[in-house]
């Protein structure tokens, strides 16, 4: 059992780091055509840049159970 929370909890961290790496690369792009003066993008490129919150936010709660877990698991032995 604790080896299937870890690996969901490995599952959230990955993708977490995967959705945040996109939002970032979509941060990126819409901010240029600011700077450059170009025709900005739609609003739909500026929604994909709220990826990287929400990627953050995997994580962290990957990163939590992953430590409640070990929590659990030291207790456990105790």
């Amino acid at each position: 059992m604790s080896s299937q929370r870890a690996d969901r909890s490995d599952t959230y961290v990955r993708a977490g780091a995967i959705v945040f790496a996109v939002g970032a690369v979509a941060t990126l792009v819409t901010f240029v055509p600011l700077f450059f003066h170009l025709t900005p993008l739609p609003t739909a490129a500026y929604w994909l840049s709220m990826l990287m919150p929400l990627g953050f936010l995997l994580a962290l709660v990957g990163m939590l159970s992953s430590a409640r877990s070990q929590r659990r698991r030291a207790a456990a032995t105790d």
